[in-house]
Formats: C-alpha cells, structure tokens, sequence
C-alpha cells in the first residue's frame, strides 16, 4: 500500500464510520500533512483517491467535503403512467402531473422548469417516434426539483402534428384525468421502456449539479396508442444517487 493509499484508506474508514458525516468538511492540506507527516503532494493524492470515488467533492474555493446523501425517491415504472392512478392523482387535487404527485405523496415538495420548443429531434427519439428525417417534434424539456434540489431531467417528444395547439404546448405544468394525450383523444395503449446506465454529459452534470463519478441511468419510455401508432417517446435522466427504479413482472 502507497503512502497516498494509506491516507485514503484512512479517510474512507473515517467517512464510512460516520467520523466525517455528509457534508463535513475534509481537514485541511497541513492539517493533514500533520496529522500523516507526509508531504503535500502526497497528501493532495490521497485525496484524490476518494474525489475520483465520489466520497469526497470540491466545495468553493479549495474546500473539500464528504459527499452529501440524497434522500432516494422510488419509482414503481409499473403503475406510475397508468390511467387510474392518473386519474386518481388529478381527482385528488394533487398539484402538477403524477411525478409530481408522487412525490407529494412521499412527503416531497415537487418542482418543474419547464421550457416547450418545436425541434428535430435525437436521432434515436426520431427513430422511436417513426418520424421522417428532418421531422418536427414538440420537446417539453423539464428539470425536475425535490426540495429545491435537482432530481431529474424528463424530455418528452411528442409528434408536432398531434399536439399542435393543445395544453402540452403551454411551458407551464399541465394534467388531466387519464392524461393530457388521452383528454385530447390519444389514448397511450402500451408503453416499451429502455434503460441504459452511463457516465453524465456535461450538460447533465451542470443541470443536476451532479459531483464527481456519478452514473446516471437514461430511462427512455415509448407510449403506442391500440393500433401501435407512437404517440409520444420521454427520455428522463435519473441519477444514480437519488434514485432508486422498481417494476412489478407477473411471471406467467
């Protein structure tokens, strides 16, 4: 073991113990040369064992402090667009769609910015969507807040044609029992979901204020109406550390 691992491993047990909390800030660069009698180089490498771990972050200035905890939020992808339970939802007077309904429910405040653009747009959500190349979509583009904190990003892709002129167009929340698409008449009869888990953008990073080493999972959902038509294709970024997807699977 390096001298650099040994102040790593030093600092992890001391985090991992509970001797440094979230948020805590990391002893100083002497403060450490001190306590280790190493030099600061080799100090400034121990540390960035655990930055590139994603135990320990960057604060302003030079500070370095444990990572802080999200408090994760439980997705049931199985139920969480169904009809009923939106219906439920709206019925209820629970403010905003049924993400922000959950996470009321979960005892959360729930916040959106919401921008709505006309765009071509990715190349694999124009595919999903069977549009032409150079076709248009509606991107509703909402960044998704628990508690004044960054939780998620959710882009949904909506064919121009079918919502010119409806309430999806508006940059505001908007709901309906059953859903919007149903309330103007496009009933989303199946969903297919794809889940890939990859390192964030650098846009992803920024919007989410996301530290160092965080995966994200990229949820994209694909709603069809009875004949297979797609009606919409919503692409959320969910990051690794505050979240947490389950899904009910009958067996048979």
């Amino acid at each position: 073991m390096t001298k650099a691992q040994e102040i790593a491993t030093d600092l992890r047990t001391r985090i991992q113990s509970g001797e440094l909390p979230p948020g805590a800030v990391l002893p100083s660069e002497a403060q450490l040369m001190r306590e280790y009698g190493y030099s600061r180089e080799t100090v400034r490498a121990g540390v960035r064992v655990l930055v590139e771990e994603g135990l320990v972050v960057t604060g302003w200035g030079q500070g370095k402090y444990v990572r802080e905890e999200y408090p994760p939020v439980v997705w049931n992808w199985s139920t969480l667009e169904s009809r009923s339970r939106h219906a439920h939802a709206v019925e209820g007077k629970t403010a905003g769609d049924q993400w922000a309904s959950t996470v009321a429910e979960a005892g959360g405040t729930p916040r959106q910015e919401i921008s709505v653009s006309i765009v071509e747009p990715p190349k694999h959500v124009r595919e999903l969507l069977l549009l032409p190349q150079g076709g248009l979509a509606v991107a509703r583009k909402r960044v998704r807040y628990i508690d004044n904190r960054p939780y998620a990003l959710a882009d949904s892709y909506f064919p121009q044609e079918l919502v010119a002129g409806t309430p999806l167009m508006e940059p505001r929340d908007v709901s309906a029992p059953g859903g919007v698409l149903a309330s103007i008449g496009l009933v989303q009869a199946k969903y297919c979901d794809e889940i890939a888990v990859r390192m964030p953008s650098l846009r992803e990073t920024e919007q989410l204020a996301l530290p160092t080493a965080t995966p994200v999972a990229e949820h994209t959902r694909t709603g069809y109406d009875a004949d297979g038509r797609p009606l919409r294709c919503m692409v959320t970024i969910l990051p690794g550390d505050r979240h947490k997807i389950s899904y009910e699977v009958n067996a048979d």
